[in-house]
């Protein structure tokens, strides 16, 4: 009953407080359609899809951990005002629920990945009713979403269909070249070493499209805590198959992953932190990690180089920063 209280309590609020701030209707024919999307990912799907006639701000900027995020005052302002917002969806924004159902009242508010097919889903590990929200990091499986973005944005500006076509075409084609890159590298590291040892549960998605070993200290959300047996078990992983390297993670702290380091090294094992991985957000905007392309770019030569495989320092195109 409290709950449902609250629920409804903070449904009324933010429908007064939108309803306050709430521009005209959707941008006219000839205007830029004024989107506001929540993660990077998100930001880079719908901007490489609108092209010329969209502008996208996305809420959350690198380093910030989606799962955890609430909206702002300025998060406010800025959907009310937009003529439509792009979400994840898949549970991964999960505190912004309640803020995109009053929002969704009185404009488009669409949830992208919850347009993929259902069965090509991972479930959450903790929690069966769950599916794993990462699934940016198979590039084949986050062409999906390019399409999803390009339908919706059909809808919302359909004189615009043929720019918005040419564009999700260009997209398609540019991440099916980094995933073929990233499976050729990725490829290189010896069989027995592929197993990959992060922060958090993110990265099930990968290890399916390239048959790695996944396991993560906290699980698929951050939320979740690292239990001390979760810690023993990965340090015995560790020690036992010769793992000589971990991973951190941009938008997790790395307390964890160092636990990690000391534990192998009190076993006799040495185990070094092998780079940071991009995981729930990408990179600084501007720079080619901040793109989706260049997350992927950027986490497939890491993991590679650091497991024993052979990947070229800048990545598949010569644009990375430098490992």
């Amino acid at each position: 009953m409290f709950h449902l209280a609250r629920r409804t309590l903070l449904a009324g609020v933010l429908g007064t407080a939108l309803a306050g701030i709430l521009g005209g209707g959707a941008a006219l024919a000839d205007e830029k359609l004024n989107v506001v999307a929540t993660t990077g990912f998100i930001a880079d799907a719908v901007s490489r899809v609108g092209g010329d006639h969209v502008q996208v701000r996305a809420l959350m900027g690198p380093g910030v951990d989606p799962h955890l995020y609430r909206q702002t005052s300025s998060d406010i302002a800025a959907a009310a005002r937009a003529d439509a917002v792009f979400w994840h969806g898949l549970h991964l924004e999960a505190q912004l629920g309640e803020f995109f159902d009053a929002l969704a009242r009185r404009k488009p508010v669409i949830a992208l990945a919850d347009k993929l097919p259902r069965d090509r889903l991972l479930a959450d590990e903790d929690n069966a009713a769950l599916p794993d929200p990462h699934v940016w990091f198979d590039p084949r499986l986050w062409t999906g979403v390019v399409t999803a973005a390009r339908d919706s944005l059909i809808e919302l500006q359909p004189e615009s269909r043929a720019a918005f076509e040419a564009n999700a075409d260009k997209y398609i084609k540019e991440i099916d070249a980094i995933a073929d890159y990233a499976d050729r590298v990725l490829a290189s590291v010896p069989e027995q070493a592929r197993v990959l040892v992060t922060a958090h549960d993110a990265f099930n998605y990968f290890g399916r499209a390239h048959g790695y070993e996944v396991a993560g200290i906290q699980g698929i959300s951050t939320e979740s805590e690292a239990g001390l047996k979760q810690v023993e078990d990965l340090v015995n992983l560790l020690v036992s198959r010769k793992i000589g390297a971990v991973f951190v993670e941009s938008s997790v702290s790395d307390r964890n992953v160092r636990a990690l380091i000391e534990g192998a090294a009190a076993k006799g094992h040495k185990v070094v932190i092998g780079g940071e991985l991009f995981s729930d957000a990408a990179g600084e905007p501007g720079t080619y990690e901040g793109t989706y392309i260049g997350v992927i770019d950027h986490n497939a030569t890491t993991i590679a180089r650091a497991l024993g495989g052979e990947a070229p320092e800048k990545g598949a195109n010569g644009n990375l920063a430098g490992q």
